[in-house]
C-alpha cells in the first residue's frame, strides 16, 4: 500500500481527535457489532470493514502508539525513536513506498508477517536503536522471543456466553481452534491462546493469541458499572400505592420481588448475589430500577374509580412547588 493511502483512523471510527479512550471505546463496540462477520455472513466488504476498524481501534485505544499516531501521521511508525530526537539519514530509503511498518516488514523478511484474518493482527515489537537512531527487532531474527509473534483480534460474545461460559469454535488460517470462554467474562477481558499465534521460522516457537470481548447488548440486563447487573422493571400506579409481591428476571430465572409501598419511580432495588459472576465463585448484584407505568388506555370502570380516587385524594405530589420563586 503507498503513502497515498494512509488511512486517517479517527475518520474510520468516527471520531474527533479530541475524542476520550471511552469515546474510541465506544465507537468501536458500536461499528463493531455492526461489521462483526457472524452478523454479516459472507460479506466481504463488512468483513474488511470490520478488519479497518480493529486496526484502528488498535492504534488509537493505545496512549502511546496514539501519540506517534498524532505526531508524525502517516510515518508514525517509523518516528519510534526517542521524543526530539535528531533525524536519522536511512541511506537514502524511501519510506513514503509503505503504508505502515509492516508492510515494510513484510518486504524486508519475503511475507513473513502476514495477516490474520477475521480482524487479528500481528504485534511487532520495537526497539530504541543507537542515540538519535531508530531501531527494530525483527520478527525471525535468531533469538527472537515467541512474544514478537503474538496476534491480537476480537470476539464478540452473546450476553448468555458470557454469563455461563461456552466453547466457540474459529478457523484461523488453516487451523481450527476451539476456544474455551470462561463464565463471567466481561467487556475488555482478554482470553490467551498459549501457543496459537504466529510461528517464528527460526525457533520453531508460537507466539500466543489474545482474544478481547465484546459482549452484545441485550433487551432486559445492562451492565452497572463493571461490576452489577441493572434491569428496568415497570409497576402500576396502584402497585406503587399498595406495595405488591412482581415477579423479576434473573440471569437464573424469575424471582419474587417485595415491592413496599409508596414506592418511587426511579428507584433502585437491590438483589444480592444474583448478578455476574466474579472469579473466584460468588456473584455480584442484581439492580432492579422500578418505573411507575400509567395505562394509556384504562375500561369505564377504572375511569370512574380513578376519577373517584382524584376527588378523595389527600395528597398533593406538587406541594412543594407552592412557595418556588425565582
Amino acid at each position: 500500500m503507498a503513502a497515498t493511502d494512509f488511512k486517517d483512523y479517527y475518520q474510520v471510527l468516527g471520531v474527533s481527535k479530541s475524542a476520550s479512550t471511552d469515546d474510541i471505546k465506544r465507537a468501536f463496540r458500536k461499528l463493531a457489532r455492526k461489521y462483526h462477520p457472524d452478523v454479516n455472513p459472507g460479506d466481504k466488504v463488512a468483513e474488511s470493514k470490520f478488519k479497518e476498524i480493529n486496526e484502528a481501534n488498535e492504534i488509537l485505544s493505545d496512549p502511546e502508539k496514539r501519540r506517534k499516531y498524532d505526531q508524525f501521521g502517516r510515518y508514525w511508525q517509523q518516528g519510534g525513536g526517542r521524543p526530539g530526537a535528531a533525524p536519522t539519514d536511512f541511506g537514502g530509503f524511501d519510506f513514503s513506498n509503505y503504508g505502515s511498518f509492516n508492510e515494510l516488514l513484510n518486504e524486508l523478511l519475503g511475507g513473513l508477517g502476514g495477516g490474520f484474518p477475521g480482524g487479528a493482527r500481528t504485534s511487532y515489537r520495537q526497539s530504541t536503536g543507537a542515540p538519535g537512531g531508530f531501531g527494530f527487532e525483527t520478527p525471525g531474527a535468531a533469538g527472537a522471543s515467541s512474544a514478537q509473534f503474538d496476534q491480537e483480534a476480537s470476539i464478540t460474545l452473546a450476553m448468555g456466553d458470557a454469563f455461563n461460559g461456552a466453547q466457540k469454535k474459529f478457523r484461523i488460517g488453516g487451523d481450527a481452534l476451539t476456544v474455551k470462554i470462561p463464565a463471567g467474562v466481561k467487556p475488555g477481558s482478554k482470553i490467551r491462546l498459549r501457543g496459537k499465534g504466529q510461528m517464528n521460522p527460526y525457533t520453531q516457537q508460537r507466539g500466543d493469541i489474545y482474544l478481547t470481548v465484546d459482549i452484545q447488548d441485550h433487551a432486559f440486563f445492562k451492565f452497572d458499572g463493571d461490576n452489577n447487573l441493572l434491569c428496568e422493571v415497570a409497576i402500576s400506579p396502584d402497585e406503587a400505592v399498595l406495595g405488591a409481591k412482581i415477579d423479576v428476571p434473573t440471569p437464573d430465572g424469575s424471582v419474587t420481588v417485595n415491592i413496599p409501598a409508596g414506592i418511587r419511580s426511579g428507584q433502585t432495588l437491590r438483589l444480592r448475589g444474583k448478578g455476574w459472576p466474579k472469579p473466584k465463585g460468588s456473584r455480584t448484584d442484581q439492580l432492579v430500577k422500578v418505573m411507575i407505568k400509567a395505562p394509556k388506555t384504562v375500561t369505564d370502570k377504572e375511569r370512574a374509580l380513578y376519577e373517584q380516587l382524584r376527588d378523595l385524594r389527600s395528597y398533593n405530589p406538587r406541594q412543594s412547588l407552592q412557595n418556588v420563586k425565582l
